[in-house]
This record gives structure tokens, C-alpha cells and sequence, in this order.
């Protein structure tokens, strides 16, 4: 082989490596750890997420397992004004929401706190403990011939989890696409006083006024004990995916929700394509047994995992756009070949459409279900090998300021549709998902779409990632310029500073919770910050644009001895980015 034919293969093996790491999946699988550790027992312990994150302390954790153990564990913080946080059984959120603040706080987890209470499959009410993970949840209710009517995507979630950062799926019709729509009721412990035992249950039921508080919370009222759900008789939808040119985008994006219950769309800005998911529910009687497994949630080899990320850090630190648009196409066209993970039949994909019942179709989750393999396999991003590390700005826009915010995105796009190939996560591209107006005071005030944005994202604290200045453009354009919502459990610092003033029902919702938690103890330094109770989230020093803690306003804020400079938007003008000098 030739010095240049070996220089060239060098060039391709991290595109060859990426695309493998999408076709190599394994039945096995190592779950995620228990995102809290203690070195003594339950106590002297660390909180974290699923990603790695963040690592904060507490004094100790507790387990209930019922209403009465978690009654009393709050109980026991409230006697002694100590900081308390909930932890789930996986901690998805990326902000620091399961962290209670110093080294003497309490974690309760709900990771046992994971039953069915009951089920009448007459009124389609179903009634279960907070703990319990969207994936059980979904398949009870299916065996009583009844489904959620929309979910998220993921199934790694619980109730109590997703309904505190109000996560979604994808629709308009009815009461819209997201879970705490179709909350009717719920339990949830609060402090109290001495003379109450110093903790309460809460009884919340449909039509009481606090229930638009609890529904969305961000865990600062209480824990949740019991949720409550309206429910649907079992239904069947039929999805196919279409492919087509990004042209009339602006001007689809707000009937497509109009007319697809779950329709949603992924744009892929370096091909010029949207991919539109053409999803609608059909008679339970139409054939099909179909599964959503999507690759991206699936087990993965723990080597073929830690050769994708070293491809993927290889192709950001050293390389070129046109191998890193190689890469981008690559893995996009070989989700497309696979149908993004759908079968017709749980095993194969034969074709569109694809038909099945709603609890098998509406979310997945794979690499949290199997047995332990010895690490073998894990989901892609499992903190405890090399994976992927990867940040997610999420945020919602109006509808009705959807179109002018995409045509500005593609103003961005047309300057080098080659800088988003490294920019933004070329799986998943740019997400669109809707989501209807709600009465909970921290949820959407008006119809949305809800925009999901993955990128890489270095191991190393403030190193710059590869473009990075268009998606920090396109964030920043979304919540100054369109006055974006940001998601609950997702996004950097910066997305949350001054958001609570976008929610016309903000005093309502913290009026509830100084009834509820009057000294604060289900409140951190975190949260006080991002609902403008004390202080800011943004954190300036050296480097802050980088790690998304703060917006620059000068050169060391970004890293200018890397060649990384603060820098206008090119499209929003007003914007302030951190750009590669020879890219500006």
C-alpha cells in the first residue's frame, strides 16, 4: 500500500468506526449504574446523573419502599431543617436537579418506590408509585387492554422524574403530546410542622388547584408518591418515515402536527432533508405487530462503544469538514437503511408502514432491560467506559414563530451547510417534536414545537468543540430573538438564565410552593437560581462560553489561546459566540 493510499485509509477508519458502532448491537447488556454511591452504608455519599455530568455530595441517601417509609424520611430531614433532592432509579436530567446542596443534605431515592396501586380498566384510570419507569408503566397498562395516550421517546424515565421536568411527546391533537396532560390526581409528601408529624401527604385531585403546581415541578414542592393517570383502550398507530427536501420546511413545520397525531420531523442540515414522521393511530384490527427499538437506545459492545468515541474525538480534533461530512452521511444513511430501528414484526423490517400497538411503538429503551453481562455491552453512554459524552440543548419555540425562527436557521445553514456535519449530531440532526398549550404554571403558555439539539462534547473542561459557534447561534437566536422555553431536564446554564419571567404563571407556581416547603428544603442553590428566588445560573470566569455556563462577552471567556475568540452571530447579529478565527 502506498504512503497516500495509507494516509487515506487512516482518514476513513473513524467514518468506518462510527458506522459500525450503529450496525454491532448485543441482546446482553450492563444496566446503568445507581446514580448514587455511598462509601459507609447510606451514608457519606455522591450523586450523578446517567452521563457523569455532575458529582455532588450528601450526607446519606434513603430507600423507601412505601408511602409510610417516605412520609417518614421526610419527616426526618423536616425536623431538622436539613437540604433534601429526590433521586431516580437512572437520574436523566442534566441539570443539577438530584443534587441537595453542601456536603449535609438527604437524597431520597424513588428507585424502590416502583409498584402498580391499582388499575380500573372501566373508568381507563391507572394508579402508580413515582418511582416506576415509563417502560413497566406502559406494558401494565397494556395488559389491562389500556395505553398512555403519549409519552417521551425514552423509557429509562419515571413517572415522578418526567412528569417533575415536564417531558413529552410529539403531538397536537387532544390534550397534546405531553405526560402531565394526563395526570387526574396525585400524592405528594411535603414538609410540615411539629404538630403534623413534620411531614403531610398532599392529596391532589383533578380539579384541585395545585395540581397545575405539582404536575410540573422541578422537585421543589415535596416527593411524589402517587400519580394518577387518565388512560386510553389499547390502540394500534401506523408510522412511516418520508425523506424530503428542507425547501418548504418553514412552511410545513405548522401543519404537519395538524395533520399527524404524532407526526414529528428531523432536519438534517448538511443534506438539506427533513425526515418526517408520518405517524397516525389506527383500528386496534389493522395487521401489524410492530416494535420501536431505536439504535440509539440499544446495547451496544462496550468496544465497538469506546472506538466510536475515539472516532468521534478524532474526527473533532484532527480532521477535516469533508471527513467529518463523510462520517455525518454515513450514519445517517445507514439509520435511514435500518428504519431507525422500527421492525414489522420485532425481529425485521420489511417495510412502511409500520403497525403496532401504542405501549410498543411509543417509546424504547432496550439497553436498560437486560441482564448484566459484565460490561460487555451498555448503553452508548454509559459513564463508567469511554462513551459517548454528548450535551442537548432543548427548548421550545411558538408555534407561531416557528417558521421565521427555521428560515433563520437556514439562513445560518446555507452560509457552510459543512460546519453542522461537526456541529450537531448527525444521528439525530435537528429534532422537532410538538407540543400543546398547558394549564400547569411551568408548562408551555401556547402550542410549541419543541427543538432537540445533541452535541459532542469534550471530556476535557473547556475545550472547544468543533463549530460549536453555530448551534451556541442557533440557541441563543431561539430564546433571545423567539423567546424560547428551555426544557426542565435538559440544556446548559445559559439557557435557564431569566427564563422564569417567560412563564406568565410564575408567581402562581412559587406562591404553591412556599406554602408547601415554606423553609426551602427541597430547594438548592440551582434552583433558587434558575426561578429568580437568589442569584443567576450563569457562571463567569474563564472559559464559561465554552461549557455553556455563561454567554461571552470577551476573549478569555471563550479560549483564545486555542484560537477560539468572542465573536458576533452571523445571522443574529446580537449573539455572542465563541468562533475559530480562520472560520469567522
Amino acid at each position: 500500500m502506498s504512503q497516500g493510499q495509507e494516509r487515506r485509509s487512516e482518514k476513513l477508519l473513524p467514518v468506518a468506526l462510527l458506522g459500525l458502532g450503529i450496525l454491532l448491537q448485543l441482546a446482553g447488556c450492563s444496566p446503568p449504574p445507581d446514580p448514587v454511591v455511598c462509601t459507609h452504608g447510606t451514608s457519606n455519599c455522591t450523586v450523578t446523573n446517567t452521563y457523569g455530568f455532575f458529582l455532588c455530595p450528601a450526607a446519606n441517601v434513603t430507600y423507601p419502599r412505601t408511602e409510610k417509609e417516605l412520609v417518614a424520611a421526610v419527616a426526618a430531614v423536616a425536623a431538622v431543617k436539613r437540604k433534601v433532592k429526590v433521586a431516580t432509579k437512572h437520574s436523566h436530567s442534566i441539570p443539577k436537579l438530584a443534587c441537595p446542596g453542601g456536603h449535609d443534605g438527604t437524597i431520597i431515592s424513588t428507585a424502590r418506590l416502583n409498584r402498580t396501586v391499582r388499575v380500573d380498566a372501566e373508568k381507563r384510570l391507572m394508579t402508580v408509585e413515582s418511582g416506576m419507569l415509563l417502560r413497566d408503566l406502559i406494558e401494565a397498562a397494556a395488559a389491562e387492554g389500556l395505553s398512555l395516550p403519549h409519552s417521551p421517546y425514552w423509557s429509562g424515565l419515571t413517572i415522578g422524574g418526567l412528569l417533575a421536568t415536564g417531558a413529552h411527546g410529539s403531538s397536537l391533537w387532544g390534550k397534546g403530546g405531553a405526560v402531565h396532560e394526563y395526570v387526574v390526581g396525585l400524592r405528594i409528601v411535603t414538609p410540615a410542622p411539629a404538630s403534623q408529624g413534620f411531614a403531610v401527604v398532599r392529596e391532589l385531585g383533578a380539579h384541585h388547584p395545585d395540581l397545575d403546581a405539582a404536575k410540573v415541578s422541578i422537585g421543589v414542592l415535596g416527593v411524589i408518591s402517587q400519580v394518577t393517570l387518565a388512560l386510553q383502550s389499547l390502540f394500534k398507530r401506523s408510522v412511516t418515515f418520508v425523506k424530503r427536501d428542507d425547501s418548504d420546511f418553514a412552511d410545513r413545520v405548522a401543519m404537519w402536527g395538524r395533520l399527524h397525531e404524532f407526526g414529528d420531523m428531523i432536519w438534517l442540515p448538511q443534506q438539506g432533508k427533513v425526515v418526517y414522521r408520518q405517524d397516525d393511530r389506527v383500528d386496534v384490527s389493522t395487521p401489524g405487530d410492530g416494535l420501536n427499538d431505536m439504535f440509539l437506545f440499544r446495547a451496544n459492545p462496550t468496544r465497538a462503544t469506546i472506538a466510536a468515541r475515539a472516532a468521534e474525538e478524532l474526527l473533532q480534533e484532527n480532521s477535516t469538514d469533508t471527513a467529518r461530512c463523510a462520517a455525518a452521511q454515513l450514519q445517517a444513511d445507514t439509520l435511514e437503511r435500518l428504519a431507525y430501528g422500527f421492525t414489522n414484526d420485532g425481529a425485521s423490517f420489511t417495510g412502511y408502514p409500520v403497525v403496532g400497538y401504542q405501549h410498543r411503538i411509543q417509546a424504547s429503551g432496550t439497553c436498560v432491560d437486560s441482564p448484566e453481562d459484565g460490561l460487555r455491552s451498555a448503553c452508548g453512554w454509559d459513564p463508567w467506559i469511554p462513551s459517548s459524552f454528548n450535551d442537548n440543548s432543548g427548548f421550545s419555540v411558538a408555534l407561531s414563530k416557528a417558521p421565521a425562527f427555521i428560515a433563520d436557521m437556514q439562513r445560518l445553514r446555507d452560509l457552510n451547510p459543512a460546519v453542522f456535519c461537526a456541529g450537531v449530531d448527525p444521528r439525530i440532526g435537528v429534532a422537532f417534536r410538538y407540543i400543546k398549550a398547558s394549564s400547569a404554571y411551568l408548562g408551555k403558555a401556547e402550542d410549541s414545537i419543541a427543538i432537540d439539539i445533541v452535541y459532542y462534547r469534550s471530556h476535557t473542561a473547556g475545550m472547544p468543540r468543533v463549530h460549536a459557534d453555530v448551534v451556541d447561534e442557533i440557541e441563543q437566536m431561539a430564546l433571545r430573538k423567539y423567546d424560547a422555553l428551555p426544557h426542565w431536564g435538559k440544556n446548559r446554564n445559559i439557557a435557564f438564565n431569566g427564563a422564569i419571567s417567560k412563564y406568565p404563571k410564575a408567581n402562581e407556581f412559587l406562591m404553591v410552593k412556599d406554602r408547601y416547603d415554606p423553609d426551602g428544603l427541597f430547594s438548592s442553590e440551582w434552583s433558587d437560581q434558575v426561578l429568580g428566588i437568589n442569584g443567576s445560573p450563569n457562571i463567569t470566569k474563564e472559559h464559561c462560553a465554552i461549557e455553556g455556563l455563561c454567554v461571552c462577552s470577551k476573549d478569555s471567556h471563550c479560549a483564545p489561546e486555542q484560537g477560539y475568540f468572542c465573536r458576533p452571530g452571523k445571522v443574529y447579529a446580537k449573539a455572542r459566540v465563541c468562533s475559530f478565527g480562520k472560520d469567522y
